[in-house]
């Protein structure tokens, strides 16, 4: 081999005393059970050795994959489909594959199709919560497919990956309800989604368990001055003013805070808040939030991994990863009622 030449999968054949099958197997990552690991690894060693790099397009043509997914999400300004894409797109780029992000139009509403024609641009589709039928603008139903936080009883992709979101808004409700609070209200995201209907119901069944305790529903917007607004006016109504909010978001949750600080409401003398997502800002307001802390990149990556199970043949089970409360200072015990 020349210095200027290109080293090809026959050098590394040679440098490490295998055929090029071998090679093929190894570095396509089919090897186990057809290569021992000291074999596999020799490959490896040879193939850096040597500065090897696969030649994606040839191989390609030849396979008529593009190693391209998707990932449909439904905004890119929530730092939450910011960690999942993070997350799909390690676990992507290590079996050589990028990831196209693409925010449906209408938000949670029907994605059309980016491209001519997604079947013959894509090898998969990852979606991150979003209603089944919201995909079929965009062809998905010819490709392999994936679904995050989407009902797994009506999905139509080859698999669904969920966090335990129903065990998270029980984890809250318990909480609270462990420190004494019977007068709840559920700060309700205005979206019509899956995931929160998930929520209301997994919070309406665990405060209706509990002996004296009533959860009241606010639904507005999902924003911090949506919130703050609809806060205001539940604190200002007339009648006796919650103890507790559960928030379907950390938005919502920091718009709660704030509307019952410029009204001199104590956060959690008078009124504990509790959010959802646990992102940057829950510990950017004060007093920091109590929430449900939810594994975002762990999350994307593990949809990714099965999409790309799909796109090789294989069949992946759907999963649910466990979320877990992070208690900080925006909750407390319930304030005496005379």
């Amino acid at each position: 081999m020349s210095a200027a030449s290109r080293p090809t999968s026959k050098d590394v054949a040679r440098a490490a005393g295998v055929s090029q099958a071998a090679v093929s197997l190894v570095l396509g990552g089919k090897w186990p059970g057809r290569v021992s690991a000291a074999t596999a690894e020799r490959v490896r060693e040879a193939a850096r050795a040597l500065g090897y790099r696969p030649n994606l397009a040839a191989r390609d043509l030849r396979t008529g994959r593009t190693r391209t997914a998707l990932l449909v999400v439904p905004a890119l300004t929530n730092e939450f489909f910011a960690r999942v894409h993070a997350g799909a797109a390690s676990v992507a780029a290590a079996h050589g594959f990028g990831v196209l992000l693409y925010p449906s139009p209408e938000g949670t509403g029907p994605a059309t199709d980016p491209f001519a024609s997604a079947p013959a641009a894509l090898d998969g589709v990852l979606a991150s919560s979003m209603a089944a039928q919201a995909l079929s603008g965009i062809g998905a139903g010819a490709l392999p497919l994936v679904m995050l936080d989407s009902d797994p009883a009506t999905g139509p992709g080859t698999a669904t990956v969920n966090l335990a979101i129903a065990d998270g808004m029980r984890q809250a409700a318990g909480h609270l309800l462990e420190l004494g609070h019977r007068d709840l209200v559920h700060l309700a995201a205005d979206v019509d989604s899956w995931t929160f209907e998930v929520r209301a119901a997994a919070l309406a069944a665990s405060v209706a368990r509990a002996p004296g305790a009533r959860l009241r529903t606010h639904r507005c917007a999902l924003g911090v001055a949506e919130a703050q607004a609809a806060v205001t006016a539940l604190l200002t109504s007339p009648g006796e003013r919650p103890t507790a909010l559960v928030c379907d978001d950390d938005l919502l949750a920091a718009g709660a805070c704030k509307a019952a600080r410029r009204l001199g409401v104590r956060v959690p003398g008078e009124l504990s808040v509790t959010g959802f997502d646990d992102l940057t800002l829950a510990t950017a307001v004060e007093p920091e939030l109590t929430a449900v802390t939810l594994p975002a990149e762990e999350f994307g990556a593990r949809g990714m991994a099965a999409l790309l199970s799909a796109v090789d043949g294989g069949t992946p089970a759907d999963e649910e990863l466990p979320v877990t409360l992070t208690v900080r200072g925006s909750t407390g015990p319930a304030p005496a009622r005379t």
